[in-house]
């Protein structure tokens, strides 16, 4: 067992994100809006041991009420634009908008057109938009370390 701690430390090292020179930390509230998933497989992916974004001040909360951050992933269906906006109306100021993949940015064609309320930024205020489809866990974690120092509090 502890040879296996000692690669898993030894793996992290090569491979991880350099640590934030600025402490601080987010709270994420994920909330699928009608994807297909990918994004969410890749979001998942940031909590391996490869980046292990938790222990740079990242973690993805229950309740929008705990959380800094409303992470969408996902065309906005109809029937998910309402819980979207209490989501975002539950959230403590300053709160912040993260629009995860091509789909929540707008840009994707797979939906039905009646089904769809719109783009993300039409619904809600974007801060922050990681394009890809699906977006790398790398791309991903980088976008939201960038995001941490640029929080009204981080740059007090």
């Amino acid at each position: 067992m502890f040879l296996l701690l000692r690669e898993l430390q030894r793996i992290r090292k090569e491979t991880s994100l350099e640590r934030p020179r600025h402490p601080g930390s987010l709270a994420l509230r994920h909330v699928d809006a009608g994807s297909c998933n990918g994004c969410e497989h890749e979001l998942t992916a940031t909590a391996n041991p490869c980046y292990d974004l938790q222990r740079h001040g990242l973690s993805i909360v229950a309740s929008p009420r705990h959380a800094d951050v409303l992470l969408v992933t996902g065309e906005i269906t109809t029937r998910m634009a309402e819980p979207l906006r209490r989501a975002y109306r539950a959230m403590p100021e300053p709160r912040l908008v993260a629009a995860l993949g091509d789909c929540a940015t707008g840009r994707s064609k797979l939906a039905h057109p009646g089904e769809i309320a719109g783009a993300l930024q039409d619904i809600l205020p974007i801060d922050l938009r990681i394009p890809g489809c699906p977006p790398t866990p790398e791309q991903i974690a980088h976008a939201l370390l960038t995001l941490i120092h640029h929080t009204p509090d981080a740059e007090a």
